[in-house]
């Protein structure tokens, strides 16, 4: 037992620690208050411990689940899209319903699988672009702040890359320390409460966050979880229960401040590998341990708050570039993948990170749309050049 229970609590610090402090700059990004973005933390460890709890036992499988880091980027780059948290909670309700019709109803699956791989990647990847930037700017703004933090990262991805970021996250608690003092720190940080939020719906804000969140999450979090599981041994029985749970869950967990839960990749690769059992049968152990440990963290939600709220803007967003350039590498790879498809891809790309903004709708939402009608037009003027024969 002590095997799979220590892969869950590794697997539960590492998905924890190396992507909470996107998620509290998302979520405040789009209008929450501080006490709103602690209770979204509180409900997504919630959530998705339990969720992960429940289905792992359910079907003796390692079903783990996360919150949707990439969705969190999508959060931190749309700005200027919102700042009425309600319509954003909206935007989120709308996008858990999404997730929950798409397992239900297995043609809107199919057709989101089926969005062409160089526009979903290039979409994530001009997401991703402006946030993992951060760590150069930041080095040069405030060296003496960021340049420990990125050493750190760096040194360690060399020696121990699985702690490189959260090892990142503690140097730069460290450092925000020393530069603010203790003052953030209070009795309102150590208890996180839930606070309720009442959803207001935004057509602009919808087609602007919701539908690109749900697009992003299922390309970049759900597509990816099914493959992990599968190529570990894993495949799920169907995947209607888990995105008809996990998409029901978040319309929940959104009235609370949470944006979106999904199968994990990265955690999952840790609690369904060898690492967590020899034997396939009881590595489901490990999910369930790493939900019971997600339970646990959130009780420290309105301390990660406070330090992310104290701490420069530029910091924590340099923190979440080195979280996410994993992330980045692969968008890219994957976008550009394919020769006859790679105008497309960089088309998509540079919409999306320009963060150009048209009648209220953000960079994300027009990146899909223009790289579809790309593909279209060059898609159709693309012909095979007919066979030479040789002389």
């Amino acid at each position: 037992m002590i095997q799979p229970i220590s892969a869950g609590l590794i697997g539960a610090i590492t998905g924890f620690a190396s992507s909470f402090a996107i998620v509290i700059a998302g979520l405040r990004a789009v209008g929450a208050t501080e006490e709103q973005a602690a209770s979204g933390l509180l409900i997504l460890c919630l959530t998705q411990g339990l969720v992960a709890i429940v289905l792992s036992w359910r079907f003796r499988m390692p079903l783990s689940f996360a919150w949707s880091t990439p969705g969190a980027a999508l959060l931190v780059t749309a700005e200027a899209t919102t700042g009425d948290f309600s319509a954003a909670v909206g935007a989120f309700i709308v996008c858990g319903a999404l997730i929950a019709v798409t397992g239900a109803w297995p043609a809107l699956g199919r057709a989101i699988t089926r969005i062409p791989r160089p526009i979903a990647s290039a979409m994530l990847a001009g997401i991703l672009l402006p946030i993992c930037i951060a760590p150069v700017t930041a080095s040069v703004a405030e060296p003496l702040l960021a340049l420990p933090i990125v050493i750190v990262w760096l040194v360690l991805s060399r020696l121990a890359p699985r702690w490189a970021v959260p090892s990142a996250m503690i140097v730069t608690a460290i450092v925000v320390a020393l530069s603010v003092g203790t003052g953030w720190l209070g009795a309102g940080v150590v208890a996180p409460q839930l606070s309720f939020v009442p959803p207001s719906f935004d057509l602009l804000v919808i087609v602007s966050l919701g539908l690109p969140l749900f697009v992003v999450t299922m390309a970049g979090q759900n597509v990816p979880g099914f493959a992990v599981l599968s190529t570990l041994g894993f495949p799920p029985p169907r995947p209607a229960p888990i995105l008809i749970g996990s998409g029901l869950v978040s319309m929940g967990g959104a009235l609370f401040g949470g944006h979106v839960i999904n199968l994990a990749a990265l955690t999952a690769a840790i609690m369904a590998g060898p690492d967590a059992h020899p034997e396939h049968a009881k590595r489901w152990i490990a999910a369930v341990a790493g939900g019971a440990f997600y339970l646990v963290l959130g009780l420290g939600a309105g301390l990660a708050t406070a330090l992310v709220t104290a701490s420069p803007p530029i910091l924590i967003t340099a923190v979440a570039g080195l979280a996410l350039i994993g992330a980045f590498i692969s968008s890219v790879t994957a976008a550009l993948e394919t020769p006859e498809h790679r105008p497309v891809a960089a088309i998509t790309f540079l919409v999306v990170a320009s963060g150009i903004v048209i009648g209220g709708i953000g960079s994300a939402f027009w990146g899909l749309v223009v790289g579809g009608l790309a593909m279209l037009w060059l898609g159709f003027r693309r012909r095979p050049a007919p066979a030479r024969t040789a002389p």
